[in-house]
């Protein structure tokens, strides 16, 4: 039986091999190969034929240490090390500074070419695993960042839920236990909310009743819709429940409202327009043509941190979107002039203190009661792929580009110095919280010179 030899008497059997027999190996193995000499100098260096040959020239001739970043110094010092004690050194993550200002990230593993020869450094460039962890990192802030949101968003909720006083119920779809009850709804029951917890719902009701109920929330469960069922509370008051199925965890819970019989419904839509509004995860708002709120759905109150409707009606739009007297009133000119505006970029300041970035679409309604509807998605959780403001500006300078050879060089540019200067300054603006005198210090100028640009551009409110 033959016995498996060392991969070292492996590569014996092929013969001794000529130095550019070794030289292809090396590149055939290795995105970078460097040749460094018992000084520790960079003698020879090899690049694989994506990387940045005109970034790294400079590397011939300067120590291998000088090259990399200061907290890969040590790792090359190490590496180093153990090829010259004649061993191959452990694989080690080291990052090259370019000549461009960037990093290039390398595996590499040292060997000693023979007693008295030098080092070979055998690398692969690590930029696409680079990026995926910092994409990692990026998703795991955007998973902390929605983590903390749930958990004001849970603590807002519990507030509401505490305080409204509607009853409400919320049941387990399979069993009929109630989960949750708030104080309103102890009430209308006869009974402490947290006695009610893990009780099947249709307790002290009629046997009438019970098969109404469980008709409704059957329906409710098949076709998400259905005519409210009526119910005898604990103290002979009837109440109408009308019910919403909703999923936590994957569980099926049904939403119950307890309306009282003899009470005007709050909201007379049977239209599915509306209700599908209503239930939409993304705020929706109709205002009037000055920009004062007609109405919202519960998607948006959460957005900006109102507890019921009643306190944002009347109330102007720009309270809680973009800034006071500038984004509302360019987004209604806009539809004004051609009846929709798409995708336009601001920001919600939420009365409890949370701001988030959104995106606005918005249409008019024409006729007697003529209004406008706005669609609000937030769009803070996405991954962005740099800050806001840069994209912004490399969208103006886009629609610049689009005017080429319909407006001359000269106009071009100054329109482009104008744009840049105006994004710097609004920058530093929010830097500073609008603060005038710090901003011109940050951005290098005198007041007097800050202030000639900001009425020059439009700004002309005085300094806090």
């Amino acid at each position: 039986m033959s016995t498996v030899k060392t991969f070292d008497a492996r590569v014996s059997a092929l013969g001794s091999a000529d130095h550019q027999a070794i030289a292809e190996m090396v590149k055939a193995a290795a995105d970078v190969a460097l040749v460094v000499d018992n000084d520790g100098v960079v003698r020879d260096l090899f690049l694989a034929a994506d990387l940045p040959a005109e970034e790294t020239r400079e590397w011939l001739g300067q120590p291998w240490i000088d090259t990399v970043t200061s907290e890969s110094r040590r790792k090359v010092e190490e590496m180093l090390a153990e090829a010259g004690a004649g061993h191959a050194s452990r694989r080690r993550h080291v990052n090259h500074s370019l000549a461009g200002g960037g990093e290039l990230p390398v595996a590499y593993t040292a060997v000693r070419l023979g007693p008295q020869g030098g080092v070979v450094a055998i690398g692969r460039e690590l930029r696409a695993i680079s990026a995926l962890q910092q994409r990692l990192v990026e998703a795991q802030q955007a998973m902390e960042r929605d983590y903390w949101r749930l958990r004001h968003v849970e603590t807002r909720y519990r507030l509401l839920f505490q305080v409204a006083s509607e009853a409400v119920v919320l049941v387990d779809a399979q069993t009929l236990k109630v989960v949750d009850a708030n104080p309103a709804a102890g009430r209308a029951l006869g009974a402490a909310p947290r006695e009610l917890v893990g009780r099947v719902f249709e307790f002290g009701a009629a046997p009438a009743d019970r098969d109404a109920l469980r008709q409704h929330l059957e329906s409710v469960r098949a076709g998400g819709e259905a005519e409210p069922a009526r119910l005898a509370g604990a103290d002979g008051a009837e109440w109408d429940v009308h019910a919403a199925l909703l999923r936590q965890d994957g569980a099926p819970l049904f939403l119950l409202r307890l309306v009282s019989a003899d009470a005007a419904p709050a909201r007379a839509d049977g239209s599915r327009v509306v209700r599908a509004l209503l239930a939409s995860p993304d705020g929706f708002v109709v205002t009037d043509a000055q920009g004062r709120v007609l109405a919202a759905n519960p998607a948006f109150l959460e957005m900006v941190g109102v507890p019921v409707e009643a306190r944002a009606v009347g109330e102007s739009l720009s309270r809680w979107i973009g800034r006071p007297g500038a984004d509302v009133d360019a987004l209604l000119a806009t539809v004004r002039e051609h009846g929709v505006a798409r995708l336009f970029s601001t920001a919600v300041r939420g009365e409890l203190g949370f701001n988030s970035e959104v995106e606005i679409s918005a249409a008019a309604a024409t006729g007697p009661d003529a209004c406008v509807g706005m669609t609000i998605r937030d769009v803070g959780r996405r991954l962005s792929s740099g800050p806001s403001g840069a994209r912004d500006l490399t969208r103006a300078v886009e629609h610049l580009t689009q005017l080429v050879g319909k407006v001359s060089l000269r106009d071009l540019v100054r329109d482009t110095t104008d744009l840049v200067e105006r994004h710097f300054i609004e920058a530093a603006l929010e830097l500073t919280q609008d603060n005038r005198s710090s901003a011109a210090e940050v951005l290098g100028v005198s007041r007097q010179s800050l202030y000639v640009k900001l009425r020059r551009y439009g700004h002309e409110q005085k300094d806090r």
